[in-house]
């Protein structure tokens, strides 16, 4: 069911700080746009590398989902990873059968990538936040 290692997701209180690190000092040369995503409650931002992404997620307000964690984690940090799946209503269903806790109201929603995608509680998946999406229709390079 687990597909390729999309995005790993790191919370920080600064997306423009945290480019410039993943810029200056570790060389990154592919970094996108900054977007707000309102529905989310983040703004988000992608340093692209050569098998991967870094999501770098910044709250949008004080209802962000991620005030919480910054507060637990001031500098920020890995906030969560992100693997593909082919069809997100079947993972979600297997994720359900299996016990696992998807969050939110389990309905998928539409994510950073313009896919649908779910959340499942990291106290079933080893202490990790797993962000299940469904894997863009673009062929990956």
């Amino acid at each position: 069911m687990i597909g390729r290692l999309n995005h790993v997701g790191v919370a920080t209180p600064s997306i423009a700080e945290s480019v410039a690190l993943y810029r200056d000092v570790l060389g990154a040369t592919r970094i996108t746009e900054t977007k707000a995503m309102p529905e989310q409650g983040v703004y988000v931002c992608f340093v692209d590398l050569p098998n991967s992404q870094i999501e770098l997620i910044e709250p949008l307000g004080e209802d962000s989902p991620l005030v919480g964690f910054l507060k637990a984690n001031p500098r920020g940090g890995q906030h969560h990873i992100c693997f593909e799946v082919e069809d997100i209503i079947a993972a979600r269903d297997d994720m359900r059968a299996k016990g696992a806790t998807v969050l939110g109201t389990g309905e998928p929603r539409i994510g950073a990538h313009g896919t649908p995608v779910i959340f499942v509680h990291p106290k079933n998946m080893g202490g990790v936040l797993v962000e299940l999406m469904e894997t863009p229709k673009e062929a990956h390079s």
